[in-house]
């Protein structure tokens, strides 16, 4: 059994994989390529944004969103106290300084409540100036962005939307990267959409802050690569991996569906034995994971010793908050992060991904259920 399982995903659609790769290494136009533009206009056109601009990976994609906004020193960026470390890390890479927040118990994304104290911190009790918001779109379910937006708007913030999680999810009839002032998302092997490297997208409606990144992601570029007007990066999403990417997004919405057919599979039968994943109504999540919360670590500990037994896959997303991290120690963290605390110690994510049959999820869920049993 596979976490994630890439090999049968391959193996499925090898053919339309197999020619998309065969076509770039016959044309040998490896950086900026056609399949490079062709992927950000159907990028665009999926997500229902003007513009799609693709770079190197999710972490990039980040970074470019924050130096379009001149966001820097004495600036505070308000990042969930609960995601993987690069929400966060992008913060003091351009100089600003990351203001943490409470999660929501039942979707683990940002708490919008707690985001409101962590305004109100940021305004009374430093001289920080409030900018942004980095709402992450946390194992494939949007984040609130009705209440977000509500905030932003109330205190003057642009929100930066992190759907490395979270592509193919959606609210009502809006796709996630739509959500942000500027989204960004991650193409890594294991997200919803992914290639078979590192890979990462921007998303705008607005064209100054597109062209800015178009300039920002190749060494600043005015005219061309050797007109430097500004200090960029180097941020290029190869050729052959937005040919792998086209190819799968032909098929990622069946994909989706497969996904959320398995999350309904499995939370009928583990809704009575553990705190299941909630997706609000009006949401459609993209699964990036399937996460449980147990009663204590203990639990946790002795499902994961079952499942190695057995040679069940499964992983903990994510061991210690974001406020605990050595690398942000030097920044506030006088809040209070109960929710993720809680969650870091009691969380455990299942195998996840289109492919997993009917035998697979009875096995996992009959190895919980066991584990649970002799734990008592």
């Amino acid at each position: 059994m596979e976490f994630r399982d890439l090999k049968e995903q391959y193996r499925r659609h090898r053919a339309g994989i197999d020619a998309a790769i065969q076509k770039v290494l016959m044309q040998t136009d490896f950086i900026n390529g056609s399949a490079v533009r062709q992927l950000e206009q159907q990028l665009a056109v999926y997500t229902g944004v003007r513009h799609c601009i693709s770079c190197a990976n999710g972490t990039d994609a980040l970074q470019l969103a924050l130096m379009v906004w001149d966001i820097g020193g004495g600036d505070a960026v308000f990042v969930p106290d609960f995601t993987f470390f690069s929400s966060g890390e992008v913060v003091p890479t351009v100089g600003a300084v990351p203001i943490f927040v409470d999660i929501d118990a039942d979707t683990f994304n940002m708490s919008p409540e707690s985001l409101e104290t962590a305004i109100q911190y940021v305004i009374k009790q430093t001289d920080l100036q409030p900018r942004v918001i980095i709402a992450v779109d946390l194992f494939g379910q949007p984040a609130d962005f009705v209440r977000i937006r509500q905030i932003a708007d109330k205190y003057n913030l642009l929100i930066l939307e992190d759907a490395a999680q979270g592509f193919g999810g959606s609210i009502g009839n809006r796709k996630a990267c739509s959500f942000g002032d500027i989204s960004t998302t991650s193409f890594f092997p294991a997200k919803p959409l992914g290639c078979y490297g590192d890979g990462g997208a921007v998303f705008t409606d607005n064209d100054t802050w597109a062209e800015l990144i178009r300039s920002y992601k190749v060494h600043g570029k005015g005219e061309d690569k050797y007109d430097n007007v500004r200090i960029g990066m180097n941020s290029r999403l190869d050729t052959l991996q937005a040919a792998v990417l086209m190819e799968k997004l032909a098929f990622f919405d069946e994909e989706v569906e497969l996904c959320s057919q398995a999350a309904d599979a499995y939370t009928r039968r583990l809704q009575d034995l553990v705190k299941i994943p909630i997706v609000k109504e009006n949401m459609v999540s993209s699964w990036a994971q399937y996460t449980i919360c147990l009663k204590s670590s203990e639990q946790r500990k002795s499902i994961m010793n079952a499942f190695s037994a057995e040679g069940i896959p499964c992983a903990i997303y994510y061991k210690k908050p974001m406020h605990l991290q050595r690398a942000f120690e030097e920044y506030p963290n006088e809040l209070k992060y109960e929710m993720t605390e809680n969650v870091c110690e009691r969380c455990l994510s299942l195998p996840m991904h289109p492919y997993l049959t009917k035998e697979d999820i009875d096995k996992v869920c009959d190895k919980v259920r066991n584990a649970l049993r002799v734990g008592v």
